[in-house]
């Protein structure tokens, strides 16, 4: 091994080995608390030497989003809908990580932020692979009569819709029900949908029963 490969190994597992300690730090003290003097002084570094690796706090968040997506990823196929449930269900014992999600993701939107790219990306990739889930499930369409393609959407936004919700009250939002009762509207039976016409209910997920009509 070169000494430019050894040191490349080296700056490598020092990334990951500051992107764990992130997590515990996120974890423990929550977005605000994380700064980049307390996950410096949780791997032996001074915050001069962290920047030499994350720039930023903001470089720094975005990596460690980046990295809890590679675990957390749904694959495109295969991926029965009912699990998307049991997601967000870990996802409400973990507060720390949803909340700095939910803090970039709304300081994202404006111009310029260094996490903007970031999750751009992420929802073109999210809506794509929601798509295909649904697709899994459903078929070409879902019992409402709307295609995977333009239901993926609203399933995304349900669910971080509802992180914002369980973040400022987790007393009153059951995140993981309120989730479940949404797939239960996926798979109901409802009318005309954007003028394209009901499209009979195959794919969709055994055992729901007949649901009212909604036109």
């Amino acid at each position: 091994m070169t000494s430019g490969t050894s040191r490349s190994a080296r700056g490598t597992e020092r990334r990951a080995e500051i992107l764990r300690a992130a997590l515990e730090v996120i974890a423990e003290r929550g977005y605000r608390g994380a700064s980049l003097a307390a996950v410096a002084e949780r791997v032996a570094l001074t915050p001069q030497g962290l920047l030499h690796h994350f720039p930023t706090k903001e470089a720094l968040l975005v990596a460690v989003l980046a990295e809890r997506d590679q675990w957390d990823a749904v694959p495109g196929t295969g991926w029965p809908l009912e699990l998307l449930g049991q997601l967000v269900e870990y996802n409400a014992m973990r507060p720390g990580i949803v909340q700095t999600f939910s803090a970039l993701l709304g300081e994202s939107v404006t111009e310029g932020h260094p996490a903007r790219g970031f999750f751009t990306e992420r929802y073109e990739a999210v809506r794509a692979n929601m798509a295909q889930v649904l697709r899994s499930e459903y078929g070409e369409r879902l019992p409402s009569g709307l295609t995977p393609e333009r239901a993926a959407p609203l399933l995304v936004a349900v669910m971080d819709g509802l992180q914002y919700q369980w973040l400022l009250a987790p007393e009153s939002v059951d995140m993981p029900a309120a989730f479940r009762d949404f797939l239960t509207l996926l798979g109901e039976t409802g009318g005309a949908a954007g003028g394209e016409g009901a499209a009979g209910s195959e794919g969709a997920a055994e055992g729901e029963g007949a649901a009212e009509d909604r036109s």
